[in-house]
């Protein structure tokens, strides 16, 4: 049986990951544009603007909301999105710190 090593993990190193991993698709940083452009929730016009069908847009709007970088609410037949402002500031912080943490590390020579 396979043993998930994930959860050996820092927790801040985990929600990096997750953060990464959402972001990792074009599809869910144009939905992230779209919804900061419009600077409002909005419903059915992401479809419109992806080239993409409306049930796989559904797919990365729910990768989206489940890693919490948006908020949706269900209004009638329609679902309404916008972005977790308090979510993305979060997470560019921890990335900031991350990175950071990285080029602190950075060795005065070139290795490779």
């Amino acid at each position: 049986m396979a043993v998930n090593k994930k959860m050996e993990f820092a927790a801040d190193d985990l929600a990096l990951a997750e953060f990464a991993r959402t972001l990792s698709h074009p599809a869910r940083v144009a939905i992230l544009k779209t919804l900061a452009e419009k600077q409002t929730c909005i419903c059915g016009e992401i479809v419109d603007v992806l080239p993409l069908a409306q049930a796989t847009v559904s797919q990365h709007l729910k990768e989206l909301k489940t890693a919490g970088l948006i908020s949706g609410e269900v209004e009638g037949v329609r679902s309404c999105y916008c972005i977790d402002w308090a979510s993305i500031e979060a997470m560019t912080a921890r990335m900031e710190a991350f990175l950071a943490a990285l080029k602190a590390l950075k060795p005065d020579s070139t290795c490779c």
